[in-house]
């Protein structure tokens, strides 16, 4: 294929690795490929190499939108924003565990992140109108900070299109596609003419777009390619490549672990965790770049930080042949249902934001010391079922994964939640739906809840009543969609020791490291937000040190 003017393979097998390389970049999402890329534009020599047999990482299996306040895209789009707002709302969201440089240097550094992708990649983003998760708070923006992705078409590099990683569940829709379609199911027609063209959308499109601006550069990539060892060998790093074959050590003098997060590792997960969870993510996110940078004397910060998402996981769903769910945020939030514990009880506004609204599924009973609210139940009727699609199922077809019962007594006992409590919530709650008003947590009472309601239903989006039998009743629980703790960092990207010294040439970003927002959430988009930020400040630390 061509690349960049000259005939160049799309993927470099282990074996034809080169002996050298300025940058190895260690994981081939988002942070990775960003990083590649900045430092690519340099001149540097630069290879990606993937653990797995596809491309894209968690990003490219997700829903690909970056939190990004006072980018230009949005100010061009019509949306108002500063610097001062984007200080002020990362105070609020973060400020008590962030410092003011770090706010500052984010919301100074995000946008720069955004001009060089629009103006020096292939990279299409557009500003969309998705409020910031608290809007009550100062600097609030109802919109233009989570950019989309456009539509990717692979064409012009032959074979890019096969070696990407597929979705996990999402459809091919671009994610403003997706939000107007008030939680009911996408056009077939549509979907089938994307999928027989090769076109990807959301994190695929983000994937996508940055391979091909890294082929146009010259950047090798090498799939299969799991970074095995570190050690540092004078002023270079020797870097241990595995994979099918006999594997090869190469010399790099900077190294940069983008290679996600640690929750498909049930050891890490059991360590720093304090609940468990069910990932969602790309299932070879086992913490090998964080176990990397500890055996090079890494220092370590909020290890019990997630990126936190209630996950469906009934449904026989599986990613890469291992069992996963999937996000159950919008048919919570969808109205004519309720989410209970076993007690039958409501504990949390649905329609929160699907972070927050996760760390209450891991409330602490203080009689028994256990969780009170994970596992719990989405609960909905008949008329529900007939609009709207439930983890993938059918509009208007009852799944076999799903729990039913032609009474709520009767759902109650199937599902071993309390009778009497189940009644008086769902009693309480129909009383409250027929008035548009959430008494007991105000769903929908804000621009962010309403967001993902049905707008076709008024006067509250996200309220309707249980009143059409059957009655229906699936499993939901706290998930992941990656961890969020790992390798210390500074500004530049550079890996701490325990003293808080730069471990000389070694980078990380994405989910391998400490996120930048320390287990807050500011707004949709945050964990793209975070990487993709913190890979651009390594990737220019890169091109202006080497």
């Amino acid at each position: 294929m061509s690349v960049g003017g000259a005939a160049a393979p799309l993927l470099t097998p282990v074996p034809r690795l080169a002996a050298s390389y300025d940058v190895v970049v260690a994981g081939s999402g988002a942070a990775g490929l960003v990083a590649a890329v900045r430092a690519a534009d340099a001149g540097l020599r630069v290879l990606v190499a993937e653990k797995a047999p596809l491309l894209g990482g968690t990003t490219a299996a997700g829903g690909g939108v970056m939190w990004a306040p006072n980018n230009h895209l949005a100010r061009q789009a019509g949306y108002r924003d500063s610097h001062e707002d984007g200080v002020a709302y990362l105070t609020e969201a973060a400020g008590h565990v962030l410092t003011p440089a770090e706010v500052e240097w984010y919301v100074r550094t995000a946008p720069r992140a955004v001009a060089y992708l629009d103006g020096e990649t292939r990279l299409s983003l557009t500003p969309i109108t998705r409020p910031d998760y608290h809007m009550e708070w100062r600097g609030a923006a109802d919109g233009g900070r989570g950019l989309d992705n456009g539509t990717f078409d692979p064409s012009g590099y032959p074979g890019l299109a096969e070696a990407i990683r597929p979705s996990s569940y999402f459809p091919l829709l671009t994610m403003t596609e997706r939000d107007q379609l008030n939680g009911r199911a996408a056009d077939p027609e549509l979907l089938a003419r994307r999928a027989a063209t090769g076109v990807r959308t959301m994190g695929g499109a983000l994937v996508g777009s940055l391979l091909a601006s890294a082929l146009d550069r010259g950047v090798e990539i090498a799939v299969s390619a799991p970074v095995e060892d570190l050690a540092r060998d004078g002023d270079k790093w020797n870097v241990t490549i595995g994979g099918a074959g006999a594997g090869k050590t190469l010399s790099a003098a900077a190294v940069v672990l983008a290679s996600g997060g640690f929750e498909w590792n049930p050891r890490l997960r059991r360590a720093f965790l304090p609940f468990p969870v069910t990932p969602i993510s790309a299932p070879s996110n086992e913490g090998d770049g964080l176990e990397l940078g500890l055996k090079a004397g890494a220092a370590v910060a909020d290890m019990t930080a997630v990126w936190g998402v209630p996950v469906i996981s009934e449904v026989a769903h599986e990613y890469d042949g291992v069992r996963s769910g999937r996000m159950g945020n919008v048919e919570m939030t969808l109205p004519g249902s309720i989410t209970v514990n076993a007690a039958g009880k409501r504990f949390v506004n649905e329609a929160l934001n699907y972070h927050d609204a996760s760390r209450v599924f891991a409330s602490v009973d203080p009689h028994t010391g256990r969780q009170q609210n994970n596992p719990a139940w989405l609960v909905f009727d008949a008329a529900y079922l007939a609009k709207y699609p439930v983890a993938g199922s059918a509009a208007g077809s009852p799944a076999d994964w799903m729990t039913a019962a032609d009474s709520l007594e009767e759902l109650a006992g199937k599902v071993g939640v309390d009778i009497a409590g189940l009644a008086a919530t769902v009693a309480r709650f129909n009383l409250d739906a027929s008035k548009g008003v959430d008494t007991e947590f105000h769903r929908g009472a804000t621009p962010q809840d309403r967001f993902l309601g049905d707008a076709a239903i008024t006067p509250n989006p996200c309220l309707a009543p249980l009143t059409t039998a059957p009655f229906y009743a699936v499993g939901i629980s706290a998930g992941v969609l990656g961890t969020s703790g790992g390798l210390d960092t500074d500004f530049y990207g550079r890996v701490l020791d325990r003293h808080r010294q730069p471990i000389p040439g070694l980078y990380a970003a994405g989910n391998v490291s400490a996120g930048v927002f320390r287990n807050n959430y500011p707004g949709g988009g945050a964990t793209l937000g975070s990487a993709i930020t913190r890979a651009f400040a390594v990737g220019e630390h890169l091109a202006g040190t080497l």
